[in-house]
């Protein structure tokens, strides 16, 4: 299944990779949504390589993924993998510049099953395609909208 969404911010480009590329910041966001986040990889500089094994809970269960950062170019695009017990996934973040002060965010996703159960899942999802679209499109945006506030002079993206 495949979901792609686009979301314009009114900040440069560089600023854009800068708030994505800061993973201590997102490692707090997920812990404060209740996941628990482990890093797994030994690089002590930010970049391709890095990896963090998630748990979180969803639909009632418990659900582990590892989240892979496999390639980045700053002011261009991020790309990371993600694997689980039952799925397999990429997603890929690209950068455009619109203007000096205007970027757009173009965020690709995939994920393919690994289990019959996943199958299942996914093929609920493809029904529900109109549903995730919106789901997906709202998350981008926040993210947009919190990147924005940082570029203006607001806190650190909160949850």
């Amino acid at each position: 299944m495949k979901l792609t969404t686009r979301q314009d911010i009114e900040a440069p480009m560089d600023f854009v990779f800068a708030q994505l590329t800061d993973f201590d910041q997102f490692e707090r966001m997920a812990m404060r949504r209740g996941a628990e986040i482990e890093r797994v990889d030994r690089l002590t500089q930010p970049g391709p390589g890095m990896a963090w094994r998630l748990k979180f809970r969803w639909r009632g269960k418990a659900r582990n993924l590892v989240l892979r950062y496999t390639e980045g170019e700053p002011g261009s695009h991020l790309s990371y993998g993600v694997e689980g017990d039952a799925i397999l996934g990429a997603v890929r973040v690209d950068l455009m510049a619109l203007a000096p002060k205007r970027t757009r965010l173009t965020i690709q996703g995939e994920v393919k099953p690994k289990t019959l159960a996943a199958r299942l899942v996914l093929q609920s999802f493809r029904l529900a395609r109109g549903r995730m679209l919106k789901r997906v499109d709202g998350a981008a945006g926040k993210l947009a909208v919190l990147i924005e506030d940082k570029f203006r002079g607001g806190s650190a993206l909160p949850r």
